[in-house]
């Protein structure tokens, strides 16, 4: 992973090799979330990327809520 000054304008080959190096780590299940910390990015920038690069982004985790039993 190439070193980025944080804040600093992604783009051209440098941007496609970052997008290449984002999906392979989002596919092998880490979060928008840890990308970003881990790439000193912002977390909008992580998803647009991948949006982008045409990612098939999951849904939100977590706990879900059903309907209660008496409703």
């Amino acid at each position: 992973m190439a070193v980025l000054k944080k804040g600093a304008r992604i783009t051209g080959a440098e941007r496609n090799k970052l997008a290449v190096d984002l999906k392979k780590q989002y596919d092998k299940g880490k979060s928008i979330r840890e990308l970003a910390d881990s790439h000193g990015r912002s977390y909008g920038f992580v998803h647009r990327v991948l949006s982008e690069s045409g990612v098939s982004l999951r849904g939100r985790g977590g706990a879900t809520r059903s309907r209660s039993k008496g409703k």
